[in-house]
């Protein structure tokens, strides 16, 4: 009696034993399971191993952050848009959520993080789409911290922090580093406020990039401000120096999945099965295996 699953293939002399599934067996299976469960599981996973906190010296911060696999599209055209929740100190990506054509990441992020468990304490970094009063709400209702960017998506906002007196607070950290052929110089200043034009506001920051491209010896600078819940007890300038650097490495994330995984150039189509998201999933679920 033949007890093999259908789809594998019969064993050979070269193969006496484990035959692995034909390629359309792991295409059909993946099509089948649902794929918000199991985004769920493939982040449950990493969280359970995700370091314990260690008090202020080492804040824990989450990135929010979204990616489009360009190849990858629906069959009517949609490209895939997948918003996940990445650990600062260890990589790992602790939720996942395909943004629906008929949505977007706003709408999409108090339920991406409700599927993490414990966030109390927690500092969620997140770029400046997701400067929302509403996000601001969420997670100081569920005692985690934010440090949020700033730009024109928040005019009034951006606005009040620009005309902060800056000349007249003195520079309080500097960090240099080198990336992807880049010199660059971060000079931060921090000030005290009190909520600020933003719930809960606790200080604000400027950020001025001056980068140094090696090959060309073009220099940019761009001054960028973001806002935090944290007090200056809470984060010293240091601290939230680290916690911006750790949210700018989300592009660091992005690379690995684009040049090992090749996620942007995949090509993959499906119908009304959700099949292009397990190429997300499968790469988070790798990436998380091995910085676990």
């Amino acid at each position: 009696m033949d007890c093999r699953c259908p789809g594998t293939r019969a064993p050979t002399a070269r193969r006496p034993q484990r035959a692995l599934p034909a390629e359309t067996t792991v295409r059909r299976l993946l099509a089948r399971v649902d794929a918000d469960a199991r985004d769920r599981a493939v982040g449950r996973w990493p969280a359970d191993r995700r370091p314990k906190a260690t008090g202020n010296a080492g804040l824990r911060g989450l990135a929010v952050d979204g990616k489009s696999l360009r190849g990858a599209t629906k069959a009517h055209g949609r490209k895939i848009h997948l918003l996940a929740a990445r650990d600062h100190a260890s990589g790992l990506v602790l939720a996942q959520l395909d943004v629906g054509e008929k949505t977007n990441e706003i709408t999409c992020f108090q339920p991406l993080l409700g599927a993490v468990t414990d966030l109390a304490d927690t500092v969620v970094t997140s770029d400046a789409l997701h400067t929302q009063r509403e996000h601001a709400d969420y997670l100081l209702a569920r005692e985690a911290h934010y440090m949020v960017f700033v730009k024109g998506n928040q005019k009034n906002l951006h606005k009040q922090l620009k005309s902060l007196p800056w000349n007249d607070i003195p520079l309080q950290e500097r960090v240099r580093g080198v990336s992807r052929g880049r010199a660059e110089i971060r000079r931060i200043k921090v000030a005290t406020v009190n909520n600020h034009h933003f719930p809960g506001a606790r200080q604000v920051i400027q950020v001025k990039r001056r980068r140094t491209c090696r090959k060309t010896d073009r220099t940019t600078i761009k001054t960028v401000y973001a806002v935090t819940s944290l007090t200056a007890e809470q984060a010293t300038p240091a601290q939230l120096a680290k916690l911006i650097k750790d949210h700018w490495q989300v592009e660091a994330l992005h690379h690995v999945r684009d040049t090992t995984f090749a996620e942007d150039a995949s090509q993959l189509r499906t119908g009304n099965a959700p099949g292009c998201r397990p190429v997300g999933a499968i790469s988070t679920s790798a990436l998380s295996s091995w910085r676990a």
